[in-house]
């Protein structure tokens, strides 16, 4: 069955119009994350950001966006309220403020959300973090290790009803943290992290296109990444954490963190499968287990992927006016994927 992708940047402007089609054309549904400039923190924000998404889409392709709210210190309860009850928020991100791309208006200390907190308990609305914290003192390899110990930990034995996900991990650590709280947390795994390991940003010379947050960490947590993506544990669940930059951002002296996997996400995932012997578990992971976490109901498409080799190209144009302005470069440029997607079911049928 057509899988969801359930932790998804599309940016804005000439940026989501150049990436959207590339998930919208595999994936159903995807939570689609909220750290723009400025960051969605209201109703309005949101609903106006969800048209400019499904304007983008190509036509007959059936694509649902699923929106979150950008938690800060000064958000009031009274916007999560209304936002989930009209149906309009799905969830809310918490970002530890200077996180990641974007995230300067995120979270400063936990406590300050409390009230926040405690009215999505309340009314059901799930909770899903980057888990990372940006204390100086603490190792970037560190940050999401720390992050379980004082922050996540704490805020389980709080909320014990709070319906949580930890995003993107990357550490044995929390691979173990996820399978022993698995009756109340899921957690995304991404396919860059799967693939990649820290070594990766180093070969041949400073490769950014590898830069992500959170980092990529040893071989030691890429391979527990591995074992428990393909595990059949339902507690793990398909984010791609695609993070589109334009090149002028990514090739700079301070270049940005994120890695523009969409295109060819599902084919990567199942390159990793298909090496552990476990492509009998990948539907499970990217279309059943993420959507019964959130109480969504199963996609009745149907998507084909064949073991078929491909070239990934290098570039994704990104237009304006029809003209060529930028490129973004794709997860596994210029290298070759055994899987390819031949067809999707997708489509908005026509009534002729």
């Amino acid at each position: 069955m057509q899988p969801d992708d359930l932790h998804l940047h599309l940016r804005d402007g000439d940026i989501l119009k150049a990436v959207v089609a590339s998930t919208a054309r595999v994936f159903r549904r995807a939570v689609v994350m909220p750290n723009l400039k400025p960051p969605i923190t209201s109703v309005k924000q949101a609903i106006k950001y969800r048209e400019r998404i499904l304007s983008a889409i190509p036509d007959r392709i059936n694509f649902t966006p699923l929106m979150m709210l950008y938690l800060t210190d000064h958000l009031s309860k009274e916007v999560i309220e209304t936002g989930y009850k009209e149906g309009v928020f799905f969830g809310a991100k918490l970002y530890p403020a200077n996180s990641t791309t974007n995230s300067s208006d995120g979270v400063t200390d936990i406590r300050k959300i409390d009230s926040l907190l405690e009215t999505m308990q309340s009314i059901g609305m799930p909770l899903l973090i980057h888990g990372e914290v940006t204390d100086l003192d603490v190792d970037v390899f560190d940050r999401e290790a720390y992050f379980i110990e004082r922050t996540l930990i704490p805020l389980l034995s709080r909320y014990p009803s709070l319906k949580v996900v930890l995003e993107h991990i990357t550490t044995k650590e929390a691979v173990e943290f996820v399978e022993n709280n698995k009756g109340k947390l899921g957690a995304t795994i991404t396919p860059h992290h799967l693939h990649i390991n820290r070594n990766s940003m180093f070969d041949g010379g400073i490769r950014s296109d590898f830069y992500c947050l959170p980092i990529a960490k040893r071989e030691k947590h890429r391979i527990a990444l591995r074992k428990a993506a393909t595990s059949g544990e339902p507690c793990f669940f398909l984010g791609t954490d695609s993070a589109p930059h334009l090149r002028n951002f990514k090739e700079n002296s301070c270049g940005c963190a994120g890695i523009f996997n969409a295109a060819f996400a599902l084919e990567s995932y199942l390159e990793v499968f298909d090496q552990e012997n476990a492509l009998d578990k990948f539907e499970s992971f990217s279309s059943i287990f993420g959507a019964k976490f959130y109480g969504l109901p199963l996609n009745s498409e149907r998507i084909t992927i064949v073991k078929s080799p491909q070239l990934i190209p290098n570039f994704l144009e990104v237009k304006q006016n029809d003209k060529i302005i930028e490129r973004i470069v794709h997860f596994h440029a210029g290298k070759i994927l055994e899987w390819s997607v031949v067809s999707s079911y997708s489509i908005v049928q026509s009534k002729l």
